[in-house]
């Protein structure tokens, strides 16, 4: 169920996962998605918790720590195949666009 429900992931979701290739809290997160996309992209802390308890659920990411409100979270082997699978969608859907872009421009 969970390869359907995140076949196709959500700029938040990509970056959400690549920040978690390294453990990090909420806030780091935050930081970090902002950070690896130059600021393009950012994630508010509703979105935030509501797709780190959605990727908890479906064992794509995994609690490591709690500090009272403070939890901190690392990315799981299924996570990172379902990230590994984006990137290669991703990918493929630049390299399509190369050969039909160039001929139109």
């Amino acid at each position: 169920m969970a390869r359907e429900q995140f076949q196709n992931l959500t700029e938040p979701m990509y970056y959400i996962l690549m920040a978690l290739l390294k453990e990090r809290c909420g806030v780091d997160i935050m930081e970090a998605v902002a950070e690896i996309s130059k600021g393009r992209v950012t994630v508010g802390p509703g979105t935030l918790y509501a797709l780190l308890g959605k990727f908890e659920k479906e064992n794509i990411i995994r609690e490591t720590e709690v500090q009272g409100r403070k939890r901190s979270y690392i990315i799981t082997d299924k996570g990172k195949g379902i990230l590994q699978e984006e990137y290669k969608r991703l990918i493929t859907l630049v390299n399509d666009g190369v050969i039909y872009m160039e001929e139109e421009l």
